[in-house]
């Protein structure tokens, strides 16, 4: 009988242990937040999965050290100070501070911070790299791979007019195409003469959000510790590491309350929550996610009467005696009457107030669309209209007409600009693929929203392209300049772009050499023709703005920097604007911009070609040289075929890619007046493409591999062939 008690026993204790588990894998592991955990370090709030001590937060990725002296919140990991933290998936930090600071011979103080960010990454398009001092670089890197930065004007301090517009401070926006958590800062004078500014002697970087930072002129020469201090970056967290949909799978660790939604992360793996709609609070603690009462909040109370809160909502309710649903933008209430003999009355004030109302609403409407008229009217002169349509009328030898569109014109030939129909994003703004009503299907460029003074930069893409008409150069097919933004249409060019092709997925392997130096000649053909026709400068030649079509034709794209030379002048003097990498150097020291700068940029661009590299690539690092440096120095050295791409030493010849070689050093010599003309260098291409040999001076032997001929190379440094 004992035994039989004691089997009893141990059956009731494995039933409990069995319910025990049960209940665990049943039940939400959400936390609650005991009184215990405190809430706030200094001035900043601690939110659950935050937290400061045991079992307070989620995992030690979310704890949070707190120096109690100075206030001052730092998370489990990170090498920086927190100011905020919000509940809707956002951190404040502190911004490390890269500095360098010379006396009048030597450099003194060199700080480049590596930052750890631990599992938060930055926030995508709403931080900017500072950089303040004279003729001064600062960028942030990942190893050796360069993620954002920005150089100030060589000699700007001269002149510096109170923005950071690259005149003793610039800012680009930091848009990394990958997660971004670990980085390093660096801060350079370009010409290590930081010193001889007596003002000047120092030169800073930092990221700073979007709008909260003010350049003035005394930061360059009295910038203090606190203001080093003082600069917020902002970042983003999320909670778990997968998706919304898989983390739902597990319920005993998915960590969203019965009152909130869940979405992905943009940003990184995990996703968030937020309290559903009608409820407020803390989404991640059970319980955390609170009713509102919309009744005591007349933002939300909807009600004309009597308010009646209720789980996640209100309704609404008419008094006694009178009618109606009580909704402030429905019928609301109306007292109840009983005597038809006011019938009548009631209905003649209804037929004066609906004839009344009628009156008004016409006369609404034909105000309105005189206003919208107006309004279209003063956004084609404020775009630049009438200087367009004088300077269309003024200029000679137009080739093409472009069309104005009406804004209702593009609506319907991208279903309202849908995001179905977008197929390019980036810093300029977005690209979509349209339909016209004549089935001419079209590239449509919106642009973000832009000062007046880029208003010149539009206006002159669209005269410009206005006037050339060639098979390489992308056709303007009309604008729109009754928006808020300028609109161009272009003919639609379906192969993505030359970058895409070389540094993309395929990594070239569809680009042969036949096919490169194709794509080579038709380019050098659109310059050249540009330089000689047209006289235009294009100013921003780089594999990004050249785009391909399906036939691998090429399509050379963006002229909003162009610049038009007079015919009776071969230069122009310009701010320097372009692409770093791809910038003459010259040009970039003197502003003075010709037809040779545009050659430098081609130089770049064969570089790639030959190389499949880019031109911010780390192979050339360990010689702190750029892509083009680095090239020629192993064109000098007889070392060449170590940074060819593997598909051009398949396909090419010994002899065609040393004459293709030297074109490009010709190309980027450091200076303008020994440089070919891109006639010249099309001639070149054309003849290595057709095998015509041009006459060649004396050379020496130049290997590029077994299995190969010897090639030879020319002792001369000058343009030949």
């Amino acid at each position: 009988m004992k035994k039989t008690a004691t089997m009893k026993l141990h059956s009731e204790l494995l039933i409990l242990l069995l319910s025990i588990v049960l209940c665990s894998k049943l039940c939400y592991s959400l936390a609650t937040r005991g009184p215990e955990c405190s809430s706030k370090c200094g001035n900043v709030n601690i939110p659950y999965p935050f937290g400061m001590e045991e079992n307070c937060y989620l995992d030690t990725s979310y704890m949070v050290r707190c120096d109690t002296t100075s206030g001052r919140a730092q998370i489990q990991g990170m090498s920086v100070n927190v100011v905020d933290i919000t509940i809707e998936g956002h951190l404040r930090v502190i911004s490390p501070v890269a500095r360098v600071c010379f006396n009048e011979t030597n450099k003194v103080l060199a700080e480049n911070p590596s930052v750890d960010l631990s599992r938060f990454p930055i926030s995508l398009g709403v931080n900017k790299i500072t950089t303040l001092g004279c003729d001064t670089r600062g960028n942030i890197k990942t190893g050796q791979v360069f993620k954002a930065g920005c150089s100030t004007m060589p000699g700007s301090c001269n002149s510096v007019i109170g923005t950071c517009s690259s005149i003793g401070c610039c800012q680009t926006t930091v848009e990394p195409t990958t997660v971004l958590t670990r980085f390093r800062f660096n801060v350079e004078s370009n010409q290590g003469n930081v010193g001889k500014k007596s003002f000047n002697n120092c030169s800073y970087a930092f990221i700073v959000e979007d709008g909260l930072y003010n350049f003035s002129f005394t930061n360059l020469f009295n910038l203090k510790k606190q203001d080093l201090e003082s600069h917020e970056m902002l970042l983003d967290w999320t909670v778990g590491n997968t998706s919304c949909q898989e983390a739902q799978r597990n319920i005993t660790s998915y960590l969203c309350n019965e009152k909130s939604k869940c979405f992905d992360a943009n940003n990184g793996p995990g996703y968030r929550c937020t309290c559903s709609s009608g409820y407020q609070g803390n989404p991640y603690l059970e319980n955390g996610c609170q009713d509102v009462d919309e009744c005591e909040d007349t933002r939300l109370n909807s009600c004309s009467h009597l308010c009646n809160n209720t789980e996640g909502s209100h309704t609404c309710h008419c008094p006694k005696g009178y009618s109606g649903d009580g909704q402030k933008d429905g019928t609301r209430c109306t007292k109840n009457r009983t005597n038809i003999q006011k019938l009548g009355l009631y209905m003649g004030i209804t037929m004066g107030v609906i004839a009344t109302s009628l009156a008004m609403f016409l006369s609404y409407c034909f105000i309105k669309q005189r206003r919208i008229a107006r309004h279209k009217e003063m956004l084609f002169k404020r775009n630049g209209g009438t200087i367009f349509e004088k300077l269309l009328s003024e200029s000679e030898g137009s080739t093409q007409i472009v069309k104005i569109f009406t804004e209702e014109e593009l609506k319907k030939a991208t279903k309202n600009f849908s995001t179905d129909n977008i197929v390019g994003q980036g810093g300029f703004g977005t690209v979509y693929k349209g339909s016209l009503i004549d089935n001419t299907v079209v590239a449509i460029k919106k642009s973000k929203l832009i000062d007046p003074n880029q208003i010149g930069q539009f206006v002159n893409e669209v005269v410009l392209l206005s006037q050339i008409s060639h098979p390489n150069i992308v056709k303007l097919v009309g604008c729109c300049l009754e928006t808020d933004v300028p609109l161009l249409a272009y003919e639609y060019i379906d192969n993505e772009t030359l970058y895409h092709h070389l540094h993309g997925k395929s990594r070239g392997s569809l680009l042969t050499w036949r096919k490169r130096l194709n794509l080579a000649v038709e380019a050098a053909g659109a310059l050249a023709y540009m330089h000689s026709t047209t006289k235009v400068i294009h100013r921003d030649i780089k594999s990004s703005n050249i785009l391909l079509d399906k036939d691998y034709t090429v399509k050379i794209s963006d002229f909003g920097i162009s610049r038009s030379v007079p015919k009776d002048k071969m230069q122009v003097s310009t701010a320097v604007q372009g692409t770093l990498g791809y910038i003459d150097p010259e040009y970039f020291k003197s502003g003075i911009l010709t037809e040779k700068s545009d050659v430098y940029s081609f130089g770049a661009v064969l570089i790639e070609l030959l190389t499949g590299e880019k031109l911010n690539s780390a192979m050339a690092t360990k010689r702190n040289q750029s892509l083009v440096d680095h090239f020629v120095l192993l064109h000098n050295e007889d070392r060449l075929v170590e940074i060819l791409d593997d598909q051009v030493k398949l396909d090419g010849t010994p002899d065609e890619l040393n004459r293709v070689a030297h074109l490009v050093k010709s190309c980027v010599e450091p200076e303008g007046r020994t440089r070919p003309t891109m006639r010249e260098v099309k001639e070149q291409l054309l003849a290595v493409q057709t095998n015509i040999g041009l006459p060649y001076p004396t050379y020496k032997t130049l290997s590029f591999g077994s299995g190969n001929s010897d090639v030879t190379e020319p002792t001369s440094s000058k343009f030949f062939f």
